[in-house]
Formats: structure tokens, C-alpha cells, sequence
């Protein structure tokens, strides 16, 4: 695939773009194309005119994401800071771009006396991927929160879905796959701003004392099995500091894998499907992965 065969845009078509720098495990091959639109418009004009049968994904910052070492072999479209606005639309409602950080929506939030958003704080990710995966944390969801989202569909028709509509489930929506959000309404309900930069605090220094963040790391590794934490059931089943190349269960928090400075991708994911079958072997729990791993091994 090259950029003279794809429509014309505005933004920027970039032809065997590297990943890894992209992504919060620095590792992983390059995409065919990365696509940065201009805005909603530039994106709609190029899902339509765009071959139907090309693969597309969308990438926020790239912390849940296993790109593996063979790239994606398609066009990886990234929406930078045309799509990171946030501004709040009425009293309690915060319009949030997909681009936007979990911590600059929970920081708005906090400067317009909005709470129920504090929770997006602790998410290490954009709009649009949790709004798509349900993040939550901290005894918060986005379905808690979310009314409704703008949505470009694969044929680049631009529609607005109500949180209904997306079926959620834990750490899961039924958009179509090319499907990619834009745009979300978050309702939150009147609080006080010290109150909540409070408990913002509150989760900045629980994350930073259970959790690896200053490693190369992909978040929450396994879904959390009903009546389970997925980290107790890893634990137990003696995977902590477990290590396959550069890839090692964290010893701070076994629900984290991280790359120690030189793991390919298929270490880190051998590492997750190894841990995934000790405990299996250990508990009879099958643990299911959180991390969106995406593209072809090398």
C-alpha cells in the first residue's frame, strides 16, 4: 500500500511509519500508512473514498496496545490535537475530542466544579480509546458517565450514537470495527473543585504506589475474571518478576508486564499467553487479555 493510491487530504499520510515510538511498550513494527487527519471533515472525506476492503485502526497514545513486530499492514489513523479539545457545553457536560487525555477531561472538569469524572484521571489514554473499551477505574466507568459520541463509520458517514447504544460491558462496547470516535458528551454532577482535586490526588498516589509508571508498560494486562482480581490470580500462580527476552511480569504490580529496555513484542506477548496457561494450570481461571494487541508477527 502506498499514499498515491489513497485519496487526497489535508492532513498527513505518512507511508512506513514506525509505531514503537508511538506506543507505551516502545516496541513493535510499522504501519503501511499512518494517517493524521486535519479535522472530522478530512477523515470523512478519506474513510469514503477509501478502498472498503483496506484495514483501518485507530490509535490514541498507545497504552493498551501490542503492535507486534510485522507492523499492520493497513492504514493506523491518529487524531493529534485538532481532536484534543475539551470545553463544557452546559452546566454539568464537558464536549471532549477523542484525542483529548483522561487527565485533561478530569482536569476540566475539576476547573468547572464537575465531578463523577475524577476516575478518567487515573486512565492512561484518550477519549476515544475508553470511550470504545469502557475505561474505567477507581470505581468509575465511561459508562457511568459518557451520553452519547460523535462516530465516523468505516464509509465515513458521521454519526452520534447514545451511550445505550454501544451495549457496554466490562471494558467493552459493540462499536463495528473502523468504526472511530471523534468526539464524546460526559455528564458529570455539580462538586466542588478542592473536593475534587482532592481525590484526584487521592488516585495520582494510589496509582503511583501500586503501579510501574515510569516503565515501558501497556496498563492493565488481563481483565479482571468475575469474583477474581486478575493480579491476585497471576500472583499466586508464582508469575511475578517471570521474565521471557526483555519482556518481565512486574514485581510491583503482576497485572503489568513491562519491557526492561529490549523486548520485541513477541516476547511480551509470549510472556502474557505464558502467564495466561500457568494460571489456568494453577487456578482453572482462563485470564483474558485487556491489551488490544494488534498487526502480524515478524
Amino acid at each position: 500500500m502506498t499514499t498515491e493510491r489513497l485519496p487526497h487530504v489535508q492532513g498527513r499520510l505518512t507511508q512506513g511509519a514506525p509505531l514503537a515510538p508511538l506506543v507505551w511498550f516502545k516496541s513493535g513494527g510499522c504501519a503501511d500508512i499512518l494517517f493524521e487527519p486535519k479535522d472530522v471533515a478530512d477523515l470523512q472525506s478519506f474513510l469514503r473514498d477509501l478502498d472498503p476492503t483496506a484495514p483501518v485502526m485507530a490509535l490514541g497514545l498507545g497504552s493498551n496496545l501490542i503492535v507486534r513486530d510485522g507492523g499492520f499492514r493497513g492504514i493506523v489513523i491518529r487524531l493529534g490535537k485538532a481532536f484534543a479539545k475539551v470545553a463544557c457545553t452546559d452546566a454539568m457536560t464537558l464536549e471532549c475530542g477523542a484525542g483529548a487525555s483522561g487527565i485533561l477531561v478530569s482536569s476540566t472538569a475539576r476547573d468547572k466544579g464537575i465531578s463523577g469524572l475524577e476516575f478518567l484521571r487515573s486512565i492512561p489514554g484518550t477519549v476515544g480509546g475508553f470511550v470504545r473499551m469502557n475505561g474505567g477505574a477507581y470505581g468509575g466507568e465511561v459508562k457511568d458517565i459518557l451520553r452519547d459520541c460523535d462516530v465516523v463509520m468505516r464509509d465515513g458517514t458521521l454519526v452520534t450514537l447514545p451511550v445505550e447504544d454501544l451495549h457496554y460491558s466490562y471494558r467493552h462496547s459493540e462499536l463495528p470495527d473502523g468504526a472511530i470516535v471523534v468526539a464524546a458528551r460526559f455528564q458529570g454532577h455539580l462538586g466542588d473543585p478542592e473536593a475534587i482535586q482532592a481525590e484526584m490526588d487521592r488516585i495520582s498516589a494510589s496509582r503511583e504506589a501500586s503501579q510501574p509508571l515510569r516503565s515501558k508498560t501497556g496498563g492493565s494486562t488481563f481483565k479482571n475474571p468475575d469474583g477474581h482480581k486478575a493480579w491476585q490470580l497471576v500472583d499466586a500462580a508464582g508469575c511475578r518478576g517471570l521474565q521471557i527476552g526483555g519482556a518481565q511480569v512486574s514485581e510491583k504490580h503482576t497485572n503489568f508486564l513491562i519491557n526492561t529496555g529490549d523486548a520485541t513484542s513477541a516476547d511480551i506477548e509470549a510472556l502474557g499467553e505464558e502467564v495466561r496457561a500457568r494460571v489456568l494450570a494453577h487456578s482453572g481461571v482462563e485470564l483474558t487479555w485487556e491489551i488490544q494487541r494488534v498487526g502480524e508477527p515478524k
